[in-house]
């Protein structure tokens, strides 16, 4: 069977859109199918990527027209005649992401979901791109994990379309760096001409990568991997690929060429991501549940396995930063306090559990509102801290011979390597009969249930106390110990300055806001008679002695007066103190 080939160019950087020629060879069908994914694997929310395809022609060999006709959202049918065809389209491609399609002035991304389309009529077909760029960009980089075929880095193939879509693609100008761990080639890439500081990050996840390689043994499923992460002014994100991962990240947060010093909090977050995005080359690329095995891309498919695969993720980007002595072990804690801080002044932990959280994130993660606080839970930081705890009652039941790390490399050996695909129960039935351990009453606690992760059973066996107190600002995220000053009073609303006062933007459940009556989007003009800020708004309701205060409110263009409770400040920000810091070494050394 001859390929399906692609030659990918740049249509117009300030019109942002790529042009794409699809040469098929003929099959025997009078009438061809081609088809867009509606999602892209690893971002569970239907995107409708072939909405930016903003024209497509088919012609025959001799460059006759053919009749195109599109028959739903996403596909198109070409009379073809049983003879080859060759298909142009356009893709308008200005979405700021690591989910879709870029391109400006400085450098053009691409997903494959976004932009090469499948022909349906030949789905084991082998692919080939060609990226073609016009002289004036003969000086932009061409940067893919997909295998090269030429000499020159613009050509490659591809074993079918599966992989084709797998592999993300950049040409530009950038920065690019690489080291070498284990036989395996880590290249960094960072778009445009920031300088960043390659050198450093290199060596800082030599350590990570180490680390990943490890865990899961040999053989690597991978001789390269590419880190491929689009700068920008603002905005974060990764997503996993089989090779490769695609990051969003400001630019500034990064260390700097000529820059020195500590490890900053951004940088550390950006480390934090590299390994989160890098763990997935095991543990979702290879390792996850069957139903994606080979998933239908034209509609939602769904799993409560999220928790799992993001979750255990999710405790791992940042303990393995501490294992490798890339932060201090309180550091980690000040992470970990933080996230635990992120899932207490969730209400939507007692109303959905994260097993529900995983099979709704087409419906509600990914398309979170202003009352998503108050009804929902993030299997991500839930599916954390249940992993943390997963491994403190390995622990417990085995000794010590038994840990997270031990399960982790079971169901690779047993799922992953082979790619066999997990059933919902996995993580249950791979304790029982591999380590004749019961996890299920606490699986059916706090992943089923929606009970809290009962860390304080365990966290003495690792040297570790877990406190809770007021917080000390609004924008306190809680992992540190209180400060002299803190928010004596509740307000119960998150909220951000407007040209006047300020406006509403989560009124969190029983909180003082609400049983005010205060509403998302109304604007908070004065609280007892002053106008405020954030700030200013705070400090008024801490110095108080009333147990209540006029509200100044603009609603819809209403003036409404509302009457404002007092209330103590929850005890919601938690932090742990390090009781043995012997014992949580041995953890983190081995954990």
């Amino acid at each position: 069977m001859n390929s399906l080939r692609y030659d990918l160019s740049v249509r117009s950087r300030s019109q942002h859109l790529f042009a794409v020629t699809l040469t098929i060879p003929a099959c025997d069908t009078d009438i061809m199918t081609l088809s867009l994914p509606a999602w892209i694997p690893g971002s569970y929310m239907v995107r409708d990527f072939a909405r930016h395809i903003i024209t497509l022609t088919a012609a025959d060999n001799a460059g006759n027209p053919l009749p195109v006709a599109k028959t739903d959202k996403q596909t198109w049918q070409i009379k073809a005649g049983k003879q080859p065809v060759t298909v142009e389209y356009t893709v308008y491609a200005f979405d700021l992401s690591v989910r879709a399609a870029y391109l400006n002035d400085e450098y053009g991304f691409i997903n494959g979901t976004s932009v090469f389309l499948q022909v349906n009529d030949l789905p084991a077909a082998s692919c080939e791109v060609t990226v073609s760029l016009p002289e004036s960009l003969s000086h932009w980089h061409v940067e893919t994990s997909m295998q090269p075929d030429d000499t020159n880095g613009t050509h490659f193939i591809c074993e079918d379309y599966a992989e084709l879509i797998d592999h993300p693609v950049i040409m530009g100008e950038c920065v690019l760096d690489s080291v070498t761990v284990q036989g395996v080639e880590f290249v960094f890439l960072f778009s445009g001409k920031t300088p960043v500081n390659t050198k450093r990050i290199c060596e800082d996840m030599v350590p990570v990568c180490e680390h990943h390689l490890n865990l899961f043994g040999q053989p690597s499923p991978v001789d390269r991997y590419v880190f491929m992460t689009l700068l920008s002014d603002s905005g974060f994100g990764g997503l996993e690929h089989r090779s490769s991962t695609a990051l969003l990240y400001p630019r500034f947060d990064l260390p700097l060429e000529r820059e020195g010093g500590g490890k900053t909090d951004q940088y550390v977050t950006f480390l934090s991501l590299c390994c989160h995005e890098l763990f997935h080359t095991w543990h979702v690329k290879r390792l996850r549940p069957s139903v994606f095995l080979k998933p239908d891309l034209s509609a939602e498919v769904y799993t409560p396995q999220l928790w799992i695969y993001e979750g255990f993720t999710s405790f791992y980007d940042d303990v393995t930063l501490a294992r490798t002595g890339l932060i201090s072990p309180e550091k980690y804690l000040e992470i970990v306090g933080q996230n635990l801080t992120r899932l207490q002044v969730t209400a939507g932990r007692f109303k959905q559990s994260v097993a529900e959280s995983s099979f709704d994130a087409w419906t509600k993660f990914y398309k979170q509102d202003a009352s998503a606080p108050n009804n929902i839970v993030s299997y991500y930081v839930k599916g954390g801290i249940i992993a943390f705890g997963l491994d403190l009652l390995l622990r417990r039941k085995s000794q010590g011979n038994v840990s997270l790390d031990s399960l982790m490399q079971a169901l690779w050996q047993q799922f992953g390597a082979e790619e066999t695909g997990t059933p919902d129960d996995v993580i249950e039935t791979v304790c029982r009969e591999t380590f004749n351990i019961d996890v299920s009453e606490y699986l059916q606690a706090v992943v089923y249930g929606k009970e809290d992760v009962p860390l304080n059973q365990w966290l003495a066996d690792i040297g570790v106390t877990l406190h809770t107190r007021p917080k000390n600002s609004a924008s306190d995220r809680g992992g540190v110990p209180p400060l002299p000053a803190y928010q004596k009073h509740h307000l119960g609303a998150a909220i951000k300055n407007a040209e006047t006062g300020v406006t509403v933007q989560v009124v969190f459940e029983d909180g003082t806001a609400c049983r005010a009556g205060l509403q998302v989007n109304d604007r908070i003009i004065a609280l007892d008679g002053y106008v405020v800020n954030d700030i200013l708004l705070q400090r008024l309701l801490n110095q108080t002695g009333e147990s209540a205060l006029p509200l100044t409110v603009v609603r819809d263009g209403r003036l409404l007066t509302l009457s404002l409770p007092v209330l103590e400040e929850r005890q919601e920000a938690c932090y742990f103190t390090i009781e043995d810091k012997e014992k949580l070494a041995a953890w983190l050394a081995t954990a």
